[in-house]
């Protein structure tokens, strides 16, 4: 569905984004960066949620950079709950041995200055809806990819979408119909926003939707 002449990232930019850890593949990170890169024209903040090394927030920042925007990231730092001890995506080299419990913003700062986007971006450092109750202003997207429970996933929803602008984009990740492919609570968000009538998909890449604001509310 998406447009064969959609944008793509300058090479080395690609490069950055494949070389940081994450968990994104290509096709969906070019998918989200052809959505920031529409986005930006509305001259907003592009805005996610799940910053978690800051793979996908260079495609974001970089299209920030090009509209003369600011991409914003919010995360707390601590692993979301399927990257804890003893669960499949946890990465005991993001572990503080200090404090022996995840830390994830040391690599994600060090993502973003190898590529050399730092001053393109502002990390918010701080659960999700706490994040949203102290955000005023208007977004022309909002990348939801945090936790995968129905209470974070819904917090996220709750806390973010009502903030896209009109004409502004929400997208969402690790959409699976199918649950063998993967935890449905993003997926019940997506079905959420579509029934709310506020939006409108006009983007599918996988797991990857991406959704129009075309009427109001949530």
């Amino acid at each position: 569905m998406a447009a064969e002449s959609a944008a793509r990232p300058e090479p080395e930019v690609l490069a950055a984004f494949e070389a940081a850890k994450g968990f994104m593949p290509v096709h969906e990170g070019l998918a989200l960066y052809a959505a920031a890169v529409e986005a930006g024209a509305l001259g907003l903040p592009l805005l996610e949620v799940g910053t978690y090394c800051g793979r996908s927030t260079i495609l974001l920042a970089d299209a920030a950079r090009a509209a003369g925007v600011t991409a914003l990231t919010v995360d707390h730092h601590r692993g979301s709950e399927e990257q804890q001890p003893g669960w499949e995506y946890h990465d005991p080299s993001v572990v503080d041995p200090e404090t022996g419990l995840m830390d994830t913003l040391p690599a994600f700062r060090r993502t973003l200055h190898r590529a050399g986007l730092e001053e393109h971006v502002v990390a918010l450092v701080g659960r999700s809806p706490q994040a949203a109750a102290v955000w005023g202003g208007p977004l022309g997207l909002v990348f939801i990819d945090g936790g995968h429970t129905d209470e974070h996933a819904n917090g996220d929803y709750e806390g973010w979408a009502p903030k896209v602008a009109g004409g502004g984009l929400l997208v969402i990740h690790d959409v699976f119909p199918d649950p063998a492919d993967g935890g449905q609570a993003p997926y019940r968000v997506h079905r959420r926003a579509l029934a709310s009538g506020a939006f409108t998909e006009i983007s599918v890449t996988d797991s990857l939707r991406v959704l129009r604001r075309t009427g109001t509310g949530i």
